[in-house]
């Protein structure tokens, strides 16, 4: 069905993009004519398949010939079709693909339902981790080990060595199993299972036993196999596997939608060149169209569509495209290459597979609007395609839509009208401004309340804008970081706009970025179908490799490209295109040696004769985009070759679009319209964009209306008509608005973004500038914002055990230095009596001075995890510390920089003295923290000059009030519950006995609580101890949680809150206990105990299980996740982290490849949660064999305590830490210690599972929460969302 490679231009030519709300049709009919049209992509009434309908109808209205909706269309007059579609997208994010079953190792039948062990929202105490894509799984007997230098196991002589493709030695400890194996995949073909994934250890180098699986399965009947070698051969093996599954749950999904599109043509489109679009931005033949490249099939056609259409070649501006629909937002950008990820997460699944860098950021105008504690908030909530917003006429809740309806900004007699129950009404304004009036009464009650400090009342016109400069604001954060992350300027960027209702908001958000252009193609509303006609056809090649960069290695590196050249070459010849139609770009992805970033990389130009590959000089294309990326580079450091890649594209010339009729004398206006501005109502002419000619200019403020999509031309803004009937507009100032110090709840809502970029900046540049894994790669770091008072404003990421801590650090220094605090001062300190949690947690605090002030107008403050400072143990976490000065070292008050000098030799004296072992890495760490502080201090003050200090000060308290304000009304709410002055108590225990005791006493009147923890047991003898701080974070994270919405986390949460906690206890310890251990286990056992007083939820697993293991030489860490306690309407998750932890483990091939150390099985530990109505998670077991003699520390609790069951419910197993001698013997080794392993022993770790909630049997109405109705959420991905997820992960 490849059909010509070659354009005639006598036949029809269809481009569509068929999405989850509407399918957009773009053709090019013979004679040059080009039609558009926009249908629903789901209306059985009236057809069964829109993109069929759309052609069905073009062809009938432009021929002048009945094509019958019933019966096959006759497609002997269509050259082509190209398509997008989000029949993937939606299987899986509604799980509607093929049933499946997965096959992999044994002893690794749930590693793809613990996945990373993370949990996607850290303050989700029913976490929702998305369903895996299998119904049932296979475990295979084989299994083959990387051969290891240092390994000391002896292996039986008679097992077979083999090579890797990646030349990697491997030893086959166990052969495939084929007759259990058959058996096995018998028994699911007869409960109706007919597609498999594969995927088995090491399968990236060794693929023999996948392809055995493969064949044995096509002879047993089964209609599609994904193997994950073919797939994706990219080493680790759990985003691997989820490739392998989601092709194997979507590909035959898609085979059955392509086939079902097919048949409604006249000989199954027999002659017609069928195309599709993959997520990479290239178009695939249909019958190679597969379903883990088929993700972004849609969106990527518009990225395509900017791209190409926006781009100039010769200015060279990079681009941001932003396309807004009606249920997603995406933003992307273009710099003369498409910008590839080659893993990224869609609906909870790690997909490993080459697609364009969009990022879905919000929820498009479907964005739904709520008031919340004083503030206006928008989103993540959507009211999705259904219900739809309220002007929809589905009874739908308030959206971003609704408000520029109100507003003036979408006019319903341009709209179609195909809205209400029957599909055949206008948009609803009335409804629309009925549902806003509600609420702006709702907000004029709140302001008149004592004590809300309101100005004025509200009109709901204020409201409706306000919730738009929210809405605008909020989607100006993740543009800055797609940017900045990279080294790039915003403002330096032009913004690309399309979608349905990006128009409307185009001239705000590039003002805000200080974008100084807007392009608006003529084709916006269906940009990402006509990207489709401007698509290449693309054929990717890749495989794994294990080479150095190095001259030994360039032939092979060569050879290699050419092989993939050459089979790429022959696949795009195979569809008739030509060699001079073929571009075929070399890729190698590099990274340096002991780090896990790895860059994509394309050859700059070289030759062999000056010393590079044939291919070109790889090493010159890396070096400038690690340094451009991350700030420095590392010399003398090997460069390793993960991936091969070859990307070709076969190349048509399309025809140039025509140039439009010059523009007439006049503007032809339509009609005017009041429309409403920031700066308030203007009367605003309405233009129709068909009426336009080239060269017309519009001075804003205007609507220009296509049938498609509005565009609004701001006030100040200059909009130009282009030559091809394009709008270009230049951006102007509508100047400054007077911004008050009283409380505004727009402002309010705007400054809490604007307070949170500052954190989220001062992130991006520690990151770009470190040099550590901990802190780049793991990004194990926190930035915040700080008051005069030292109060937290801002905090970014939210790493729950950093929320208090850092505030508790800043306001020692403000105690102890007192006026010692000057210009140019920068100050280092992570003692746990100065606000520290544990010593690696180094805290570098500077403070901001404004116009020669005398004291500090607030405070910037970055805490990083060093992976060493010293102490007695490789990794400053000694299991069994029993004093401070052995976990390494300490700062109380260190000025880091004193009046603008950095301390180096001081510093570097206290560092080697404690005996860090990693003394460059220490000081790199901390010259990009003290960085990271001063890109938040130049933010500040810009802040400062734009509306003044006294603003930014007062509404720095304004959002802690916000907060407070929420704390306070959940308070009430549970004094409410359990009378008018409530006094909870809850206590619970520390394998060692000791114990943590609470009483809460609340004030229903006031909403305030205090929280004592006397009764608490004495410091410890060991590192158990908690620091003050950690209580702190402990206490905001669950008071965050019981809110059960996104409030701003600062000061506020505690001012409600009065903590007393008895010193000297192992809550507050003296200064020299140890507290290593206080930090990971004895905070997950204070939120135990607070959820336990509030009846929240059963405890989880209550620890986050450190395994430490190396030698002198080397070390390794990882945190094994357990059972999380069940709820009033939840089951726990099983095998995720919880509470104060959330970092991600380490991919099995990763552990072994690095390692000596074979990991024998990782699944979940069954039976180890608590029965109950609601039922604990289970716990996980993890077993790794050690290949030579290490030293192995544990650190872990609820080894003798049960995590506890509430209202009846069952506890949770407690855990098991197992070491099994070479002789067969099993030694437990209980909670904390560290013991010499020899080769060939094995250590099994049984994980603590949650406890369950209520009895199963008879659950009093009292102990079970009505189960609040389902809200949508727009899913988010793309690279901001990983750095997010990876940071909240860490």
């Amino acid at each position: 069905m490849a059909g010509s490679a070659v354009e005639t231009g006598d036949k029809f030519q269809f481009a569509i993009d068929r999405g989850g709300t509407f399918t957009d049709i773009y053709a090019r009919c013979p004679g040059g004519k080009i039609r558009v049209m926009k249908l629903l992509s789901v209306d059985p009434a009236n057809y069964p398949d829109a993109p069929r309908e759309g052609i069905r109808r073009i062809l009938e209205e432009e021929l002048g010939t009945p094509f019958p909706a019933n019966k096959p269309v006759n497609a002997e007059k269509i050259e082509w079709i190209r398509m997008g579609t989000t029949v993937a997208t939606n299987a899986l994010l509604e799980r509607k693909g093929e049933r499946m079953a997965l096959v992999v190792n044994e002893g690794f039948k749930d590693v793809l339902f613990i996945g990373n062990q993370a949990r996607p929202r850290i303050f989700d105490l029913a976490i929702k981790c998305p369903d895996v894509l299998y119904e049932s799984v296979v475990e295979a007997q084989c299994r083959v080990l990387l051969e290891k230098a240092e390994c000391e196991l002896k292996f039986d002589a008679n097992l077979r060595k083999v090579t890797g493709s990646t030349g990697e030695k491997l030893i086959i400890v166990q052969e495939l199993d084929e007759v259990k194996l058959r058996a096995d995949l018998m028994s699911l073909l007869e409960v109706g299972i007919q597609s498999l994934a594969v995927v088995f250890m090491h399968s990236y180098t060794f693929p023999e036993h996948e392809l055995r699986v493969g064949q044995l399965a096509k002879q047993l009947g089964f209609k599609h196999v994904s193997l994950s070698h073919q797939v994706m051969p990219m080493v680790r093996l759990v985003p691997r596997g989820f490739t392998a599954c989601a092709d194997g749950y979507l590909t035959p999904h898609i085979q059955t939608y392509l086939k079902g599109f097919a048949s409604g043509f006249k000989d199954d489109l027999k002659g017609v060149n069928v195309l599709f679009m993959q997520s990479d931005g290239g178009l695939s033949p249909m019958e190679l169209f597969n379903g883990s490249r088929a993700i972004l099939s849609g969106p990527a056609g518009g990225v395509v569509g900017y791209a190409m259409t926006s781009w100039d070649d010769t200015a060279k501006q990079p681009i941001i495209g932003f396309d807004m629909g009606g249920t997603s937002t995406d933003v992307s950008r273009y710099a003369g290459e498409y910008e590839h990820v080659f893993e990224s997460t869609t609906a909870g699944v790690a997909i490993q597979a080459p697609q364009l860098d969009i990022n879905t950021v919000a929820a498009g105008g479907g964005s739904m609007l709520f008031f919340r504690s004083g503030m206006l908030v928008v989103g993540p909530e959507s009211a999705g395609a259904h219900p739809g917003p309220t002007c929809y006429r589905k009874g739908g809740p308030l959206t971003v839509t609704d408000a520029n309806l109100v507003l003036g900004r979408i006019l319903p007699q341009y709209f179609p009208q195909i809205f209400g129950p029957r599909e055949n009404e206008p948009l609803d304004k009335e409804g629309a401004k009925d549902s806003f009036i509600k609420l702006t009464n709702e907000i004029n009650r709140f302001s008149s309340k004592e004590g809300a400090g309101f100005s004025t009342r509200m009109s709901v016109e204020d409201v409706a804008m306000g919730f738009i400069r929210v809405a605008n604001e909020a989607m100006c954060r993740p543009i800055r970081a797609l940017t900045q992350a990279r080294g790039f300027d915003t403002s330096q960027h032009i913004l690309a706009c399309f979608g349905g209702a990006g128009g409307q908001h185009a001239c705000s958000i590039a003002r805000a970025l200080g974008m100084s252009t807007v392009l608006v193609h003529k084709y916006a509303g269906i940009l990402s179908a006509y990207g489709m006609a401007l698509a290449s056809v693309v054929q990717e090649a890749q495989e794994a490799s294990a080479k150095v960069y190095c001259k030994e290695n360039f032939a092979f590196l060569d050879e290699r490209l050419n092989y993939l050249d050459n089979k790429c070459r022959a696949k795009l010849k195979e569809q008739g295109f030509s060699d001079d139609q073929i571009k075929v770009e070399p890729y190698l992805h590099m990274r340096y040696r002991g780090t896990d970033c790895a860059l994509m990389c394309h050859a700059s130009s070289g030759d062999s004769e000056s010393g590079n590959m044939k291919h070109g000089d790889f090493l010159e294309s890396f070096l400038e985009r690690y340094k451009r990326e991350f700030g420095f580079t590392i010399p003398a450091r090997d460069i390793l070759v993960d991936d091969i890649r070859v990307r070709a594209t076969g190349n048509i010339i399309l025809h140039n679009e025509a140039e439009i009729t010059p523009a007439g004398t006049s503007l032809p206006i339509e009609k005017t319209t009041r429309v409403f501005f920031e700066t308030g109502p203007q009367e605003t002419p309405v233009l129709l964009l068909k009426n336009l000619g080239q060269g017309h200019t519009i001075n804003g403020p205007a609507i220009v209306i296509d049938g498609l999509s509005t565009i609004l031309v701001e006030p100040g803004c200059i909009a130009k008509v282009t030559p091809q009937g394009n709008i270009r507009i230049q951006v102007g100032s509508t100047g400054k608005s007077f911004v008050g110090e009283q409380r505004d709840p727009i402002q309010l809502a705007i400054f809490s973004h604007r307070f949170m970029s500052i954190a989220e900046q001062m992130g991006r540049i520690l990151q770009r500038t470190s040099i550590s894994t901990n802190i780049k790669e793991r990004l194990d770091f926190s930035c915040a914002l700080f008051g005069p008072d030292g109060g937290l404003v801002s905090n970014a990421p939210h790493i729950p055990v950093h929320l208090g801590a850092m505030q508790e650090a800043v306001q020692f220094q403000l105690r102890h230095l007192g006026d010692n605090l000057n210009p140019g001062d920068v100050i280092l300190s992570n003692h746990p009596s100065a606000g520290g949690s544990h010593l690696p947690d180094l805290t570098v605090i500077t403070p901001v001075f404004h116009n020669q002030s005398e004291r500090p107008v607030f405070f910037v403050a970055s805490r990083g995890h060093h992976a060493d400072i010293g102490g007695i143990t490789p990794g400053s976490m000694p299991p069994h510390s029993t004093s401070l000065d052995q976990e390494g070292a300490a700062f109380v008050s260190f000025k880091l920089v004193s009046k603008g000098e950095f301390q180096l030799e001081a510093l570097k004296k206290q560092l080697v003295d404690a005996g860090t072992r990693n003394l460059h890495d220490n000081l790199a760490d901390l010259q990009a923290q003290v960085a990271a502080n001063q890109r938040g201090i130049q933010l500040v003050l810009e802040l400062i000059d734009s509306y003044g200090l006294n603003v930014v000060q007062a509404y720095m308290a304004h959002i802690q009030q916000n907060a407070e304000i929420a704390v306070r009304d959940m308070l009430k709410q549970v004094a409410q519950i359990n009378g008018q002055n409530s006094t909870l108590s809850a206590e619970d225990f520390l394998d060692d006995g000791s114990n943590i005791k609470l009483t809460v006493t609340i004030d229903n009147n006031k909403g305030s609580a205090v929280f004592d923890f006397t009764g608490t047991s004495y410091e410890v003898w060991g590192n158990a101890n908690a620091p003050r701080a950690i209580t702190l974070s402990a206490i905001i994270y669950c008071l965050r949680c019981m809110v059960a919405h996104d409030v701003p986390l600062n000061q506020g949460c505690l001012a409600p809150v009065k903590i007393v906690v008895p010193k000297g206890s192992l809550l507050d310890p003296s200064e020299n206990a140890a507290v290593v251990g206080g930090n990971v286990t004895t905070s997950q056992r204070i939120v135990d105990v607070i959820f336990r007083a509030f009846s929240t939820c059963s405890a989880s697993n209550g620890c986050k299980n450190n395994i430490t293991f190396g030698t002198d030489t080397w070390g390794y860490y990882e945190t094994v996740a357990g059972g999380a306690g069940a709820g009033p309407s939840w089951h726990g998750r099983s095998g995720v982290h919880t509470h104060m932890t959330n970092t991600r483990i380490t991919d099995p091939e990763i552990v072994e490849r690095h390692y000596p150390v074979v990991v024998n099985h990782f699944s979940l530990r069954g039976g180890s949660g608590g029965g109950g109505r609601w039922k604990g998670g289970n716990g996980i077991r993890r077993e790794l064999l050690f290949r030579t003699t290490v030293t192995l520390s544990v650190l872990t609790e609820r080894r003798v305590f049960q995590p506890y069951g509430l209202f009846g419910g069952e506890d949770g197993k407690r855990g098991q830490n197992l070491l099994i001698r070479s002789d067969g013997r099993i030694i437990r080794l209980g909670s904390k210690t560290a013991v010499k392993v020899n080769p060939g022993e094995t250590f099994r770790l049984l994980t603590p599972g949650g406890g369950g909630f209520g009895k199963s049997d008879n659950l009093s109405p009292c102990q079970e929460t009505p189960v609040a109705p389902s809200v949508q959420t727009f899913a988010e991905r793309g690279s901001v969302y990983e750095y997010r997820q990876t940071q909240e992960s860490s």
